[in-house]
């Protein structure tokens, strides 16, 4: 192997020579450009990283990274990422879906993904919609949202990504805003650098279809007062002012003034991401617009056992202990016949 160190790559460098197609506006730009900056900073060759993606806006992704790249079939993009990971631990993998992709046809494979703690990082872009096909509702549309297949308002409750992702024991999870984009590529610095699966939910605006969902998170008018940016040990605080906070009444949230003294940050709930037990990110996850603010960086981040490295451990087992075998044998191994005619 070369000793020889390796070039100092810039965002420019992992851009493909594709056209990027996304309709005017979307924040899916938003997304490339921040992933783009930060995989410079990564330190890793082009060709020991893979981008993989299922179906819709969000999956042309792989096209537009100058790496390895996947563009699987609808929802499975976390089973080719799983195969890729344990065929080549040494590769660092990325999965890039949506709200309808990962959490509609593709949920199933999207959870067994987390639970195992596959060491990869899933970016989950949720605008809300259907946008590929042109406006339907999906699994994370309000109720009552009216749609072109829900012209009286969708009857279905939605699925809170950040909920089922620690409800599978997910060992890194945070949340982001397309328009926020310092906030976004510092965790994907950390997602980046977690050893295990990394789940972070990017709300996304779809101009097209469905623009202004997440204005309330957005907004400098209003962000202040409808999102709560977590820091490790830190209260929590939010507000323009930084007069409100979150405290415990019993075992449930609530939010109060820190404005006439009879509150202190002493007395305000405090954020602790490396709890083993997760039930603190679980009650995060359910705080949401308008009841709450709604919580935006790392929930959870703790150390656990990865998928990857015991599958290999029980490789070297098994060959230590028979020997590392052909595909001859293995195919005549066990009960054989021969069909004459």
């Amino acid at each position: 192997m070369s000793t020889e160190a390796l070039p100092q790559l810039k965002a420019k460098d992992f851009a493909s020579d594709q056209d990027v197609r996304w309709c005017p506006g979307c924040g899916d730009y938003a997304i490339l450009a921040q992933v783009k900056k930060v995989m410079p900073e990564l330190g890793i060759p082009r060709e020991k990283m893979v981008f993989v993606s299922g179906i819709g806006c969000s999956s042309r992704f792989p096209y537009y990274m100058n790496t390895y790249g996947f563009h699987s079939i609808h929802g499975r993009a976390p089973a080719v990422a799983t195969g890729i990971k344990v065929a080549n631990p040494e590769l660092t993998v990325w999965v890039v879906t949506g709200d309808g992709d990962g959490l509609s046809i593709g949920g199933n494979h999207l959870i067994h993904a987390i639970r195992r703690n596959l060491d990869v990082n899933i970016l989950l872009f949720n605008n809300r919609i259907y946008g590929l096909t042109k406006g339907q509702y999906s699994p994370t549309s309000e109720l009552g949202k009216k749609t072109k297949s829900t012209p009286m308002g969708s009857v279905d409750n939605p699925i809170h990504p950040l909920s089922i992702a620690i409800g599978a024991e997910a060992s890194f999870v945070a949340r982001t805003i397309d328009r926020n984009v310092q906030h976004m590529a510092e965790v994907l610095r950390r997602a980046a650098a977690h050893r295990g699966t990394a789940f972070i939910e990017i709300y996304q605006n779809c101009n097209i279809f469905n623009d202004g969902a997440f204005f309330y998170a957005s907004e400098k008018d209003q962000k202040h007062d409808t999102t709560l940016y977590l820091e490790h040990g830190k209260p929590m605080i939010f507000g323009e002012k930084k007069d409100k906070g979150i405290r415990l009444n019993g075992m449930e949230p609530e939010i109060v003034s820190l404005a006439d003294g009879s509150m202190k940050e002493d007395d305000l709930l405090f954020h602790d991401e490396k709890s083993p037990e997760p039930s603190l990110a679980y009650l995060l996850s359910r705080m949401r617009y308008p009841e709450f603010p709604e919580p935006v960086g790392v929930l959870r981040s703790v150390d656990q056992p990865r998928f990857e490295i015991g599958i290999q451990d029980q490789v070297d087992q098994a060959i230590a202990k028979r020997g590392r075998g052909t595909l001859e044998d293995l195919l005549n191994a066990g009960d054989t016949w021969m069909i004459e005619d």
